[in-house]
This record gives structure tokens, C-alpha cells and sequence, in this order.
């Protein structure tokens, strides 16, 4: 008999597509961008280093980094949601928008954990305090939070990327 592969429920794609899933139905009508995510993620579990409710997830140090390595994976969350339903994928000439799918609101409805109702009052108060913000902007604004930002958006700008 073969030996199953452990799956990772903490930091992984189910767990960000999740978190995904909940922001984009906090967003609604709009979407946003896969910058613009990244972003909002860290804004939803780390609220309070940006003056909001208390952190969903407890803060670590050089927790800024966290910004950076979960790109890929909020990616690969968004794609496995994508493919349930949960998430909505639009290309134009601006690039590429997820919003929330046919089925994310009754998801969202149906879940009710203590963490999962948290999670949605987080994605609640980031959407109202940054939704019609560019990812640029968001960018600005975090970096101006101060040593626990400042490095690592500094060394992302540094490189030369284009953010809207």
C-alpha cells in the first residue's frame, strides 16, 4: 500500500483560495488584480498593524516578508477556486480580474466557524478602507506604516515593477 502525501491546511493554496473567496465577496461588484490581493490578504490578517480591528493571525516578526511568499500561493488559491465556481477570471486590455463567482456568496453563507466569521469581518473592513485604491497606492500607503513595512515594499519598488 502506498503512503498518502500529507496535505498542508495552514499557508496553503485551499487555505489562501479561501481567503480569496471571502475578499472577493467582500468586494463586490468589483474585482481586483492579483497585486491588489496580495495586498488585501496581508491587510485582512494582519489589520491592525494597518489601524484596524485586532489581526486575525497572531503577528510574528518580519511578518512584512509574508507580503512576498504568498503571491504564488494566493495565485494557485484563486485558480483552485476558480475551478469550483468560487471565483470569476476576466482578461482585457487592463489585464487580468478576479471577482467573486456564481457560487461564493452561498459558500460564505454556509460556513460559519468563529475563525471563518472573523475572516469575513476582516475582509469586510479592507474592502471598505482600500477598495478604490490602486495597488500602487495600497503600496504607497502600507510602506508609510513604517519599520515593519518599510524594507521589503522598498526593495519590491526598487526592482523596477509597475504596479496600477
Amino acid at each position: 500500500m502506498k503512503k498518502s502525501e500529507s496535505i498542508a491546511a495552514f499557508n496553503s493554496p485551499f487555505e489562501l483560495g479561501v481567503r480569496m473567496v471571502y475578499l472577493l465577496t467582500s468586494l463586490q461588484p468589483i474585482g481586483a488584480d492579483l497585486q491588489k490581493l496580495v495586498l488585501l490578504d496581508y491587510a485582512i490578517v494582519y489589520s491592525d498593524d494597518l489601524g484596524g480591528p485586532p489581526s486575525l493571525h497572531t503577528p510574528v516578526p518580519y511578518r512584512g516578508s509574508e507580503y512576498l511568499s504568498r503571491r504564488d500561493l494566493i495565485a494557485q488559491g484563486l485558480y483552485l477556486m476558480s475551478t469550483r465556481g468560487l471565483v470569476a477570471v476576466t482578461m482585457d486590455e487592463t489585464g487580468i480580474t478576479y471577482f467573486a463567482g456564481d457560487t461564493a456568496r452561498s459558500m460564505v453563507g454556509a460556513l460559519t466557524s468563529p475563525y471563518l466569521r472573523e475572516l469575513e469581518g476582516r475582509c469586510r473592513w479592507a474592502a471598505a478602507m482600500f477598495a478604490t485604491l490602486s495597488s500602487r497606492d495600497m503600496t504607497e500607503r502600507f510602506a508609510q506604516q513604517g519599520h515593519l513595512w518599510g524594507a521589503e515594499f522598498e526593495g519590491v519598488n526598487g526592482r523596477g515593477h509597475q504596479w496600477q
